[in-house]
């Protein structure tokens, strides 16, 4: 199965965890609203880092996604890994297994972050048992 539609988010940097901070990471909380096939909310966290050379970074996230795929009610949790290698950037995002609740029960999927002209977008790839 195919989920698209539209969605906002908003980011908010957070203070660095007691005792790290020398690491120099970014850390910010995730808050999106998602439209469309998939009519839900999410809250998560995010850690970064910037790399020596410009363009060049990386990110963690995991967020918790609450209500509805197609019409079925549940959540379920996303795990992202992403990678900026001198302005080329590689984005994994996938359900972490077994995370899915109520209708979403064990669901699992990939999905696609598309950013055009500041607008994001998603495409979710998914299957449901």
């Amino acid at each position: 199965m195919q989920a698209t539609g539209p969605f906002d988010v908003k980011l908010a940097p957070q203070p660095a965890a007691p005792g790290i901070e020398p690491a120099n990471l970014g850390r910010m909380t995730i808050d999106k609203q998602f439209h469309g096939d998939l009519e839900a909310t999410s809250l998560g966290e995010m850690l970064s880092a910037m790399g020596q050379v410009q363009g060049s970074a990386g990110y963690v996230a995991i967020e918790r996604v609450s209500g509805t795929l197609h019409g079925k009610r549940g959540s379920f949790v996303l795990q992202h890994h992403g990678i900026m290698d001198r302005g080329v950037p590689q984005l994994s995002v996938m359900v972490v297994p077994d995370s899915g609740t109520d209708a979403l029960t064990g669901l699992s999927g990939t999905m696609q972050i598309v950013i055009e002209q500041g607008k994001h977008s998603y495409i979710f790839d998914y299957t449901l048992p």
